[in-house]
């Protein structure tokens, strides 16, 4: 594996993941409501993208050349909220206002609420579409961007996904970089005892994708993946993340019932306990 990131810059890249995992836990805690274990699970994936892969200025959201990142399984939009929070495109402490009355940060990403969403999600299965659209246009165009769509394993069950998937591959998109949550989770049990999903690779090979497999915890090896996507014109590329599910807090790392529910108080305080006391941890001061 190539390395493209420094000792010190993965120190850095993992400081910032404890600090935006401890928002999650504290804005879904004001909250009162929200999803937990994929946005602790995808945290990594997230901080590689927005602090090192990504080609964008939190000063000027809307810039024309910047790349796109689409979020298809908009539940788990906590998690980048907090990651954007952190690159400096709103103040923390707004955070905190997750799911509230008027608040720009909807339970679900709304486009024209917050500069730096590129769509609105909600309905599984719809991103992929959407990205493909943005990457064919891009291509049209002559533009150098990229067009990152972040997935869930759980809504390849939809269909719409393998339309736009199908297209993606016809067309050649050599600009769309896919992402799969591979958490092996979704709301009511284990994705491959409700609807099995495997061979997911070799389906996605069928489509005309070239496909990377990645620890999701493993910033080194994210970096390394978008950075190979790069070099591939001919095709769109997929890297499947393989994720834990509520990272970083033993108690409740690989349980389905954290899929969609908050933590309350007491529980959010022996969380951010954990958070800390990840690898090389130091202690990340208080969003609110």
């Amino acid at each position: 594996m190539a390395t493209y990131l420094s000792e010190e810059k993965i120190k850095t890249l993992e400081k910032k993941a404890r600090d935006i995992r401890e928002t999650i836990i504290r804005m879904l805690v004001s909250a009162g409501s929200g999803h937990t274990a994929g946005p602790l699970g995808m945290t990594d994936v997230f901080t590689t993208l927005y602090f090192h892969t990504l080609n964008h200025n939190p000063e000027n959201p809307d810039w024309k050349d910047r790349d796109r990142l689409v979020l298809s399984n908009g539940h788990i939009v906590p998690v980048q909220y907090a990651t954007m929070a952190h690159a400096g495109y709103f103040p923390i402490e707004e955070c905190l206002t997750l799911r509230k009355f008027s608040s720009r940060l909807q339970g679900h990403p709304e486009r024209e609420k917050l500069p730096g969403l590129e769509t609105t999600s909600g309905p599984l299965g719809s991103g992929l579409s959407q990205a493909s659209g943005m990457a064919y246009g891009a291509k049209m165009d002559g533009k150098k961007f990229r067009v990152y769509c972040l997935m869930s394993d759980a809504e390849q069950q939809a269909g719409n996904i393998w339309e736009a998937a199908m297209f993606a591959g016809a067309n050649k998109l050599g600009n769309l970089i896919g992402i799969i949550d591979r958490n092996n989770i979704q709301i009511n049990g284990m994705t491959e005892d409700i609807m099995p999903l495997e061979p997911l690779r070799k389906k996605y090979e069928a489509f005309g994708w070239h496909i990377i497999d990645v620890d999701g915890h493993n910033m080194e090896e994210i970096a390394d993946a978008c950075e190979k996507a790069r070099a591939i014109y001919e095709k769109p590329t997929l890297i499947i993340a393989h994720t834990i599910p509520g990272k970083g807090i033993p108690e409740i790392e690989f349980d389905f019932t954290w899929h969609g529910k908050p933590p309350n108080s007491k529980e959010a305080e022996a969380f951010i306990k954990d958070i800390r006391s990840m690898r090389g941890a130091v202690s990340c001061g208080d969003t609110d």
